[in-house]
Formats: C-alpha cells, sequence, structure tokens
C-alpha cells in the first residue's frame, strides 16, 4: 500500500510540472493557428494581396496541422512526446524570426505553413499529461490541455494593441521570447524520460486503423470533428458577423468574439471534470441539447411582420438585442466547450496507448471542418443574402451528430451492458 501512495504521490508531483508548461505550450501554439486572422488584415494592406493570397495565409496553418498531426502522433510513439514537443515549439520560434525577417508574400506563407507545426504539439502534448496522470483524473487533465486553445483568442486583443502602439510585427516577437521561454523550461524542469520513447513499436497505420475500427474511434473521431471544427469556424466568422450585424468596428467586433472563445475554451474542464464524474455519453448529449437550443435562437435573422388590420396595416420588427444574442453565443460556446471536453476523453481513454496518434486523429478531423465551413458559410451568405445562416448552418450539422451519437450510445451500450461506462 505505502509503495503505490507513494507512486501516485510521484505521478500527481510530475503532473504538476508537466501540465502547465504543456498547457502554456498548447497556449502560444493555438495562438500561432489564428495569427493571420488579424495580423492579415494588416498585412494584406501593405502587400496588397489579393482575395486568394490572403485565403491561402489564412487556410495555410490549419491545413499544414492536418498533414501533421498523424505523423507527429506516429512519432511521439516512436520516439518520445517530449522530444517531438521540442521540435515543434523550436520550429515555431524559428517561423516567428521568418516573420519578423521577411517583407514579400512567399516568406509570410512559408510561415504560415510553418505554423501549422502547432497540430503536431497538440498531438504530442496531449500524449505527454496522459501518461503521468491516472484514469480517475483524465477527463480533467484533457479538458485543461485542451482549454490551451484559449491561445487562440488572444491574436484579438494583441494584433490590435502592437499595431497601435508599434506594429503588428512585435506580436511575432513576443512569441519567440515565450517559445523560447517555454522550449527552455521543458528543457530543463522535464525529465527526457518521462515519456517514454518505444522504437519497437507498431507504427503501421493500416494495423492501428483496423484495430480503432472496433473501438468506435472512428465514429468518436467525427463526432469531434463536427463539434471542434464548428467551434473553430465559428470563432473565426463571429469577428466579422458581429461588426457587420451590428455596425461595429471590426476590432469590437474581434473583442466581443473572444467572449465565445475564452468561455468555450475554459468550458473544456468543466466537461472533463463533469465525465470524470457522470460519463462522458450523458454529458456529450446534455451539452449539444444546450448548444442547439441557443443555435436555435441565433438562426432568426431580423425580420419584419405586416400584420392585416381592420383599418390598417400593422407592422411588427422583429430583431434580437445585441445583449441576448450576447448571451446566446456564449451558452453556445459553453455547450460546444462542454461537449469537446467529453469527446476528447471519451476517445482517449479508449486507446490510451496510442493517446498521440488518436490526437492526430481528432486534429485532422476538426482542421478539416474548421476549413471547410467558412467557404461554406460565405457561399451560403452570397446565395441566400441572411447572415444569420451561419447558425442555421451549424444547427442542422449538430443537430444530425446528436441523433447519431444518441443512436451509437445506446446501441454500443446494449451490447457491452457487463462494462462500465466510460
Amino acid at each position: 500500500m505505502g509503495s503505490e501512495a507513494d507512486q501516485e504521490d510521484e505521478r500527481l508531483s510530475s503532473l504538476a510540472v508537466i501540465l502547465p508548461l504543456a498547457v502554456t505550450g498548447f497556449v502560444i501554439a493555438a495562438g500561432c493557428w489564428t495569427l493571420f486572422a488579424v495580423a492579415g488584415i494588416h498585412l494584406r494592406a501593405e502587400l496588397s494581396l489579393s482575395n486568394l493570397q490572403f485565403g491561402l495565409l489564412l487556410a495555410m496553418p490549419m491545413a499544414v496541422s492536418a498533414l501533421l498531426a498523424v505523423p507527429a502522433g506516429l512519432a511521439a510513439r516512436k520516439f518520445g512526446a517530449r522530444r517531438i514537443m521540442l521540435v515543434c515549439l523550436a520550429g515555431l520560434a524559428v517561423c516567428m524570426v521568418i516573420l519578423l525577417t521577411t517583407d514579400t508574400f512567399p516568406g509570410y506563407l512559408l510561415a504560415a505553413g510553418g505554423l501549422g507545426l502547432a497540430g503536431g504539439f497538440y498531438s504530442a502534448g496531449l500524449q505527454f499529461v496522459t501518461s503521468n496522470c491516472e484514469r480517475h483524473r483524465l477527463g480533467l487533465v484533457l479538458g485543461v490541455f485542451g482549454a490551451g486553445v484559449t491561445g487562440a483568442g488572444f491574436n484579438y486583443y494583441l494584433v490590435p494593441l502592437f499595431h497601435e502602439a508599434f506594429s503588428w510585427h512585435g506580436v511575432p516577437l513576443a512569441y519567440l521570447i515565450v517559445l523560447l521561454l517555454v522550449l527552455a523550461l521543458l528543457l530543463l524542469l522535464t525529465d527526457p524520460e518521462d515519456v517514454l520513447a518505444d522504437p519497437e513499436t507498431e507504427t503501421s497505420i493500416r494495423i492501428l486503423f483496423g484495430r480503432f475500427r472496433l473501438q468506435r474511434i472512428w465514429q468518436l473521431s467525427a463526432y469531434f470533428g463536427v463539434v471542434a471544427g464548428s467551434f473553430f469556424a465559428l470563432a473565426l466568422w463571429l469577428p466579422d458577423y458581429l461588426s457587420s450585424q451590428f455596425d461595429l468596428q471590426v476590432e469590437t467586433g474581434a473583442r466581443l468574439a473572444q467572449w465565445f472563445v475564452i468561455p468555450g475554451a475554459l468550458a473544456q474542464v468543466l466537461g472533463g471534470w463533469l465525465s470524470d464524474r457522470y460519463g462522458s455519453p450523458r454529458v456529450i448529449g446534455r451539452a449539444l441539447l444546450v448548444g442547439l437550443f441557443a443555435l436555435l435562437v441565433l438562426s432568426y435573422p431580423p425580420m419584419t411582420l405586416f400584420i392585416r388590420g381592420v383599418d390598417m396595416i400593422i407592422r411588427v420588427e422583429f430583431a434580437l438585442p445585441m445583449k441576448v444574442e450576447g448571451v446566446c453565443v456564449v451558452v453556445l460556446g459553453v455547450a460546444l466547450g462542454c461537449a469537446m471536453g467529453s469527446l476528447q476523453r471519451m476517445v482517449i481513454i479508449k486507446s490510451r496507448q496510442d493517446a498521440a496518434f488518436v490526437a492526430g486523429l481528432l486534429l485532422v478531423s476538426a482542421c478539416s471542418v474548421a476549413f471547410l465551413l467558412p467557404v461554406l458559410f460565405g457561399a451560403v451568405n452570397h446565395w441566400l443574402g441572411v447572415r444569420s445562416a451561419v447558425f442555421m448552418i451549424l444547427f442542422l450539422l449538430l443537430f444530425v451528430c446528436q441523433v447519431i451519437f444518441a443512436r451509437s450510445s445506446r446501441r454500443h451500450e446494449r451490447a457491452n451492458l457487463l462494462h462500465p461506462e466510460i
């Protein structure tokens, strides 16, 4: 008993060092994902970029993240998660140096592609933290690590702030300093053997895919992709939506969008903790229902109703006040965050040995949806001319996801009555 207690204390002590460093690294990595979402506006004016060039700058980090996620997960299993995390942080630091020294579009495009190393850091970092925690804390630890996506919203504050005081180029310099600091702390404070590399581990994608098919990993990864991809796509779309819907400046719309991004990212901690206590399927189902209610309210566009009375035509104006819409946006963000945290726990707990590889699958799924949805948003807005059509699309997408997930969960429970609930 004493030895088990000592091992538990040792794991907690190790986790107390590893988790803050991993979360800090992921905060910076997530900030790299959306760096061009705001800085690109200034860069577009400086270099007179076309719509295609601007779109490439925005898409490159997510696209490269999707390409690197699975290889980074395989590399983390074979060579060690800590080593891959260090490589990704070093690569991101090099990208910041490029941003500080280049003044051409090809240079910025190269740096934008390099920012996709943030996806590799996510895959390796998730393996890093899960290998140092017990099962009964897994949901909470995964939620805390996933909350590092709050870094994606920092640029909405940092870029305008630096641009007004100096230039937006101060943001890459700030990121470079923090990246080097986190890199040094990881080297100094973590043991190279914290996450053991296994050069003999099986890295055949065909074998891994075959095993995951039996564990519903494909289905769960698809659900996570829909929920997380919807969250990321809406985070990128909201600044323009809010500024256009309520006649606000872009900077004001971006700041208001943070009431969706930051509470939603932090809600992953709540979702993971609740899943540890009540089970992931129950939390996911409740969270999606709350999100669907918020989307239903947000889907109603401003409208004018004409009622033909006895002597006159009565005109009724209907439009959601900005405060009501803001509350619904916050509720939607929290609901999606809870569902993300629960789904992440549910997937990882089924395949903990292959956590890094599975994290890569999750990221590929989320990045793919986050890449496609903004294109769909723009096309539907152009076709219908209704801004709230964005929320209609997400309502239909999440409604289908909720129905399929509920049916699959019931079928899985009936087939595994003798197994404890996940």
